[in-house]
């Protein structure tokens, strides 16, 4: 396994990568840091790090409202990285890509702005129960509002989407069908092209949560043909706060603005306002500028690196990997479907320790885990289990780190379970 290890690592070059990234040379209580909390964000580059730098030493002003120099080279950065996101993502074309804060507020975006507008009494909205509560509370309060109801695709104990009972459930009143194209606590990832087509062949729309897909493998909105997709920055080596929503332009052009105020109007007058274009219609208010030019120098980076589709690669063989080792824990029980079926995370339980005081001792050996229920409760409802611990890969994580982990976790059985 050693050498296949090695080889895995000199595929991707990975020595050289964690070179990008200052975090990892940090120590924490004394020794070197394992980051495995990827899931949850990403560590930064030098590259987008200092692409952001740049931005405030050199060009610092706001975009689309000035004629001087530094307003346009704002201006151009920023709309720039807007471009490179359509073309990440096989967008038809840059105006189907709106800025928000996060996922979150992708989903939000078009629970509220086309939700409100078109969701009636005897309509349904469907989800499922792997869905991170991003993708359930939003369409909960809407349904609230609108007197639709709310249905979920039931998951099965291995983790899959129980798909005998999607064609019950995806019928003539489903107005939108909402999932996720990689579950954040059990990594499934589901057949996203195939629940678009059903979802389109009883005229419901599709949109598809990509907060953990975008940044772990290749995403093609063309050719899984979804109406919308929402993804953040920050899982994929960008800054914090900021995401993106991708949309099909006619939704676009039909949807109502979702927030307003400055720049997202045409005209005002007292008594009415027009829009402007999109994706301007949906960007109220001064932006995240440099947090925008610092997702396109991540994207940048990604393509740098190998590409979507080599870090996919990698990060299988590593949780295939990681999850033949995790079987030498004892009373470790882990959640979700096989390597060949899932993305780069893992979340298990050990028997008898708190997810909480596991993380706890796996901290002191430098080793970064998240505890809890992951903003997936129903998920941990479903399997009848409280919490889980979860380490999540990335294309800078070692083989050798899983080794690390094992000893972590057997460390803390002997601390728990001692004679």
């Amino acid at each position: 396994m050693s050498e296949k290890r090695s080889e895995l690592v000199k595929q991707l070059n990975v020595e050289e990568i964690r070179r990008d990234f200052p975090v990892l040379s940090r120590k924490v209580h004394g020794v070197p840091l394992i980051y495995l909390d990827n899931a949850a964000t990403s560590q930064k580059p030098m590259a987008v790090i200092e692409a952001m730098n740049l931005f405030y030493q050199r060009e610092n002003s706001n975009v689309h409202r000035g004629i001087h120099t530094l307003s346009e080279e704002a201006t151009a950065d920023y709309e720039a990285a807007r471009k490179k996101i359509a073309r990440f993502i096989n967008a038809k074309s840059w105006r189907e890509i709106i800025y928000t804060r996060n996922a979150t507020e992708s989903i939000n975006l078009v629970a509220y702005s086309w939700g409100l507008a078109n969701l009636h009494p005897g309509d349904e909205v469907l989800i499922t129960e792997m869905e991170h509560h991003a993708n359930i509370v939003p369409w909960q309060l809407i349904a609230e509002r609108t007197g639709a109801t709310l249905r979920y695709v039931p998951i099965t104990l291995q983790g899959y989407l129980d798909l005998d009972k999607l064609n019950g459930l995806l019928t003539e009143k489903t107005k939108m069908f909402a999932f996720t194209a990689m579950s954040n606590v059990l990594g499934t990832i589901p057949p996203v092209k195939m629940l678009v087509e059903k979802a389109h062949a009883v005229g419901a729309l599709a949109l598809v949560d990509g907060a953990q897909a975008v940044s772990h493998m290749p995403v093609d909105v063309q050719a899984w043909n979804c109406d919308f997709l929402a993804f953040s920055a920050h899982k994929m080596c960008g800054p914090t706060g900021i995401g993106a929503l991708y949309a099909k332009r006619q939704l676009l052009e039909e949807m109502p603005p979702f927030l307003s105020g400055g720049d997202m109007i045409r005209s005002v007058w007292m008594d009415h306002a027009t829009w402007n274009d999109v994706p301007h219609k949906f960007e109220a208010g001064t932006p995240a500028i440099a947090e925008a030019i610092g997702f396109g120098a991540a994207i940048d980076y990604l393509q740098k690196i190998g590409g979507m589709e080599a870090i996919h690669r990698y990060e299988q063989e590593i949780i295939a990997a990681a999850m033949t080792a995790l079987q030498e824990v004892e009373g470790l029980r882990m959640i979700g479907p096989p390597p060949e079926d899932r993305g780069g995370l893992i979340s298990f339980a050990l028997d008898g320790i708190h997810p909480h005081d596991a993380a706890a001792i796996l901290d002191q050996d430098g080793i970064a885990v998240r505890a809890g229920h992951h903003c997936a409760q129903p998920s941990h409802d479903r399997l009848g289990i409280e919490a889980t611990d979860r380490a999540s890969f990335y294309f800078y994580n070692l083989p050798e780190e899983i080794d690390m982990l094992v000893r972590s976790l057997q460390r803390a059985q002997a601390i728990f379970h001692h004679p």
